[in-house]
């Protein structure tokens, strides 16, 4: 199929695959499919382009806007219902509380005409969140062709593999399909496919080339390169449009949009401006620490003991004091598992906000993470001052009974995590990052 083959690129091995498990309209396809791989490896589009391109009858379902039983099971029917009603009966909404309802209702649904004799196709996407909800459903999705006697393929898109999916009581065994990471080469010739009609694609290619060299070492995601590549693009034609530079005047072109290049790697995946102000930003030459948020930290390079200064003060704010003897000392004994969590203390930590803390219990925390011997001196005090200076800290107020300084940390997980990869031989460091408490 032509039409398809410019539509979806380098993914020719997994359509081919896919037209072979569809079949002809009128043939059982296989029970369930199971197609998974990273986020933004096409399988989402992939599958949406190719039922649509075929016309083959089917619907498609969030599982993350369908969050309960109740709502997916519904929103399923219910597009099934859009399929196979007349405008007038679409407007019917119909019910369900439960999976044998479900099926029920599904044969009464796909008994319409124009679902007779033809394969209808449920696709979840994000199926890993059917992990969460009743443990019949997931078992009850694979054998659907089986009860409900009808010809029906359910589509499972996840970004795990189908190990952490298959339930201990066992179950049918769907198709599983795997979508490979895009290599170099495959996002070079789809970014290059989007190139402006006024511009020639040799020139979008170049550009596109200089865009990968710079951010195909950090980001792989073909979405986020894809809105990288449009928001950068009016700066690389900048000397073009101007008359400075023509088309195969690559050199001036890559000095001219070298420091913006420079500027996009601080705002990688973060979404911290709209393309509007990120326009307005580079038209403007604008610092970009003066950008609120987590990249306007990434700017300021902070001094070794102030890194590690911040990684206790996130420990201190979001891990309760009591719990300090369990992750600081190596010989803390033997710890009883008793349900000694009060009611408002089961609710995760980064709901409640970070929690002040003294100025002594930062120390011991920092003492006890930095493998090399910290002396108390001048120098670690007035780096503390300088992290409140800098707004990564907050002072609060003042110990009642010590009239010791109180300080909360403002800093997100993700930042201090960027810290924690820095100190990757301090595995103690990383380990408390990551530690389930958070």
């Amino acid at each position: 199929m032509p039409h398809l083959e410019n539509t979806v690129l380098c993914r020719e091995s997994q359509v081919s695959t896919l037209q072979s498990l569809f079949g002809e309209r009128h043939h059982f396809s296989f029970p369930s499919i199971f197609i998974y791989g990273h986020t933004a490896s096409g399988k989402t589009y992939v599958t949406q382009t190719l039922l649509k391109t075929l016309e083959l009858p089917h619907v498609f379902v969030n599982c993350v806007e369908c969050f309960t039983l109740r709502l997916l099971l519904e929103q399923i029917l219910n597009k099934l219902n859009h399929l196979s009603s007349s405008e007038n009966r679409c407007s019917t909404h119909i019910t369900c509380e439960t999976f044998n309802d479900f099926v029920r209702l599904f044969k009464q649904v796909t008994k319409a005409e124009s679902l007779k004799d033809q394969t209808v196709y449920i696709v979840l996407d994000k199926a890993e969140y059917l992990r969460d909800m009743e443990a019949n459903l997931l078992p009850g999705f694979l054998r659907l062709q089986e009860l409900t006697d009808r010809n029906v393929t359910v589509l499972f898109l996840s970004e795990i593999v189908w190990e952490k999916f298959r339930p201990n009581t066992g179950c049918f065994e769907p198709f599983v399909l795997y979508f490979p990471d895009y290599s170099i080469g495959n996002l070079q010739k789809i970014l290059s496919h989007d190139h402006p009609p006024e511009y020639s694609a040799d020139f979008y290619a170049a550009y596109i080339n200089i865009l990968l060299g710079v951010f195909y070492t950090v980001c792989r995601d073909l979405k986020e390169l894809r809105h990288l590549a449009v928001l950068n693009f009016p700066k690389y034609c900048e000397p073009v449009v101007k008359g400075e530079a023509n088309e195969r005047d690559t050199r001036k072109l890559w000095r001219n949009i070298e420091p913006h290049l420079k500027k996009a790697m601080q705002t990688v995946y973060l979404r911290e401006v709209s393309s509007s102000q990120w326009e307005k930003l580079q038209k403007d030459d604008t610092d970009p620490a003066q950008l609120k948020g987590l990249s306007a930290y990434t700017h300021v390079e902070l001094p070794y003991y102030s890194k590690f200064i911040l990684i206790a003060a996130y420990l201190a704010s979001y891990n309760p004091a009591r719990t300090d003897k369990r992750f600081f000392l190596k010989h803390h004994g033997k710890i009883k598992k008793t349900n000694f969590l009060k009611k408002h203390e089961k609710t995760s930590n980064h709901l409640l906000g970070p929690k002040p803390f003294p100025l002594d219990r930062l120390l011991a925390i920092l003492y006890s993470i930095v493998d090399s011997r910290v002396a108390p001196t001048a120098n670690i005090f007035s780096q503390i001052t300088s992290l409140v200076t800098l707004q990564l800290l907050t002072l609060v107020g003042h110990d009642d009974q010590l009239d010791g300084p109180k300080y909360k940390c403002t800093v997100s997980l993700d930042f201090i995590r960027a810290i924690a990869r820095i100190f990757s031989s301090h595995d103690h460091g990383n380990s408390l990052i990551a530690d389930e408490s958070f």
